[in-house]
Parts: C-alpha cells; structure tokens; sequence
C-alpha cells in the first residue's frame, strides 16, 4: 500500500523509492512506497509533477497503490518527486472552500450528498433534513467572508481507520484531500448560484 504523504506534511518535493516501472499505453505507470501526490478522487483532481526528470502526467488510486503516470521510463530505486506548487494550492483552496459550504448548509439543517471541486466545476449538493432552512447564495457568501476573515486554522484528526479535516471550532468531515493551512489563503470565495431542483440543493462556487 502506498503511503500518502499529503495525509501529514503539505511538502511539495520528496526523496522517494520507486518500486516499479512499467510500459503503460503511450506512457509509464509507476509505483513507490511513499508519495507526495495527491491521486485524483474525492472530488478532487490529482496533482501533477515531476519524478526525477520525468513528468507526472497522471496519478490514480488503484487498489491500494497510487499508480504515477510518467512520460518517461524511471528506474526502481531511489527518486526525487517534486509537486506542482500552483495546481496543488489551487486545488486544495477549492477543497477547502467547498468544507466550508458543506458546513454551511448543515448548520442550515441540510445534509451533504456529494462535492467537487474541480476549477470551473465547483459545486456542492444537499439533500434536506427535517429542519432544513432556506439558503441564499448573498447569506453563504457573508458567512464564507466572515470565516476566511477569521483565518481560522486547519485541523487534522488522524486515526488508524480515516483522516478527518476542519477549520478551527467548526466541524471536521473524513477527506483523504489536500487543504489550505488556515482560511486566509482562500482570499474570496465566490458563491454562483443556489439552486433547488427535484429536492437536491446545489451550491455553485470559484475562488476570486
């Protein structure tokens, strides 16, 4: 099983071991016994880099390795992995923004069916529960201000059976995804559109 990294230390460059190499389409599919990548899943897109001299081109979670797709043979053994540092912060100011809708709306009595949170994609879904309230797109977007004004930190709950994420006192959610270290670098949080059809709430979000 591959370790992840990321669960831990928001590092962007690794000494890794790389176990195998192999021939994969029109590319390399790798595997290491411990990587700073972040594969796509969770409603988040996978990070991109290099190995060695290598470039990540992809990076999946297949049973329990991350599997690296490479545009160039690597050798097993002992390997240098560096993260893109823009695509990573934008994707986990992404995740982190769409935590904090998702916190919302339950403080508003809905409850969080499914999330994602790719760049230009952004959305989160609620379903209602019993007390559910009526939620507008200009109320998420002063209370979103009002946190990212606190610059509440992040929090990691780690256990041997799953990972959880939140931001100072408010709740944490299990997330294998990767996160701003405190509020203040999602900068402004932009609300599109709320939107209720067939009893699914759908919140609409980017970053300004």
């Amino acid at each position: 099983m591959t370790q992840r990294l990321f669960f831990t230390d928001d590092a962007l460059t690794a000494d890794i071991n790389v176990i195998r190499c192999t021939a994969h389409e029109d590319v390399f599919a790798v595997t290491v016994e411990a990587t700073p990548f972040h594969p796509q899943g969770g409603g988040q897109p996978c990070d991109l880099g290099l190995i060695g001299d290598s470039e990540v081109v992809k990076v999946l979670q297949e049973q329990d390795n991350i599997v690296h797709y490479v545009t160039q043979a690597i050798a097993p053994g002992p390997a240098r992995a560096q993260v893109d540092a823009a695509r990573r912060h934008l994707n986990a100011r992404l995740h982190s923004a769409g935590h904090l809708i998702g916190v919302l709306g339950e403080q508003a009595g809905w409850m969080p069916t499914k999330a994602h949170h790719w760049p230009g994609e952004c959305r989160v879904s609620f379903t209602p529960g019993e007390d559910a309230q009526p939620l507008e797109a200009p109320a998420i977007q002063l209370q979103l201000e009002r946190w990212i004004s606190a610059d509440l930190p992040r929090q990691l709950h780690l256990d041997s059976s799953q990972r959880a994420v939140g931001f100072g006192n408010l709740p944490s959610y299990p997330c294998g995804g990767t996160h701003v270290r405190s509020l203040s670098e999602l900068v402004a949080v932009n609300v599109l559109s709320v939107t209720l059809k067939k009893g699914v709430l759908s919140v609409r979000y980017d970053l300004n």
